[in-house]
């Protein structure tokens, strides 16, 4: 996808009603307050070696960052939110709020904007060595 296809996927996802209750469909996860969809997700890297490994992480990251970019032009310079506290709690077994819950599984931080009442957040993570990079985007009541 180009960065434009992107934007129009962000634009799509901000102005989407939230469910009543949890539900996924396709690359969708939603729930009361959140959506988080995956932009683009790579293949999985059961058997793949270091290199071609650190060539996808460059790959999403330049993608990351020209989203980034395209998203500051309208809104403004994100503020970044690290995921790192909300993980060691929820690896502690201590409460994590949704979508913080399950980005943090993945996405070590955000890019992150307040925009019309709804917070939109960008970023590329993977949730192991062996498992496949994604760039999400998560939007969310005004926090």
């Amino acid at each position: 996808m180009t960065t434009d296809a992107y934007l129009a996927a962000v634009d799509r996802l901000r102005l989407r009603e939230f469910p009543a209750a949890r539900a996924r469909s396709a690359m969708v996860e939603s729930g009361p307050g959140f959506h988080i969809a995956g932009l683009r997700v790579s293949q999985e890297f059961w058997d793949a070696d270091l290199a071609e490994v650190a060539e996808a992480a460059e790959e999403f990251e330049a993608e990351l960052t020209a989203l980034v970019q395209a998203l500051s032009l309208r809104w403004g310079e994100p503020e970044t939110v690290d995921l790192a506290d909300h993980l060691e709690r929820s690896a502690r077994g201590l409460p994590v709020p949704p979508p913080l819950d399950t980005l943090c599984g993945y996405v070590p931080r955000m890019h992150g904007w307040r925009v019309q009442g709804r917070w939109i957040g960008v970023g590329v993570g993977q949730g192991d060595r062996e498992l496949p990079f994604q760039l999400l985007v998560a939007v969310g009541e005004g926090r």
